[in-house]
């Protein structure tokens, strides 16, 4: 997820592998570009205008630091793409399970037709991520791991066009 170094009003990304992101390759990003931060679970996140960059959660502690220092706000940790990509998991789920993602999926404006679009496109490539690397993750995949199995189907210009779609539909409220 590239390298960061948390600054009292600018946090420095380095190696960051998502291109088109604004992150990539390198970026200064200074504090007053970032609307919210998310630390609640998983990898942390900066949200910008158009944009959501990762920041390893070791670094939570400092993250939350910054963001007191810097008046940012604090945001929720999205589900969107966990509840998409929960099929993708080392586990099985019951019907009530797939109910009630469908229910906070439809709670977020994605229907049932969108939510199997999205899967058809992503399935094959999640399961090759999930089980073909030997991850066998079982308790949740995000919007970090459908970017990271994506980059490597795409070329530069569907990767774009996917890494778009994806920080849209993980914006969703």
């Amino acid at each position: 997820m590239g390298k960061s170094e948390i600054r009292e009003h600018k946090i420095s990304i380095s190696e960051y592998p998502f291109q088109p992101s604004i992150a990539y390759p390198n970026k200064l990003i200074s504090a007053n570009e970032i609307n919210f931060i998310s630390t609640e679970f998983g990898v942390c996140r900066i949200y910008t205008d158009n944009d959501i960059v990762f920041i390893t959660s070791e670094q939570k502690s400092a993250l939350l630091s910054f963001a007191k220092t810097n008046n940012i706000k604090i945001k929720k940790h999205s589900w969107n793409w966990d509840w998409i990509l929960e099929p993708y998991l080392d586990t099985e789920l019951t019907t009530e399970e797939e109910k009630r993602i469908e229910k906070n999926l439809n709670g977020v404006g994605i229907d049932k037709i969108e939510i199997q679009k999205i899967r058809d496109e992503v399935g094959k490539q999640m399961y090759k991520y999930n089980f073909d690397t030997m991850l066998w993750e079982w308790c949740s995949l995000g919007l970090y791991d459908v970017l990271a199995a994506m980059r490597v189907k795409y070329d530069k210009v569907q990767f774009e066009s996917f890494y778009k779609k994806a920080i849209e539909i993980d914006k969703r409220e």
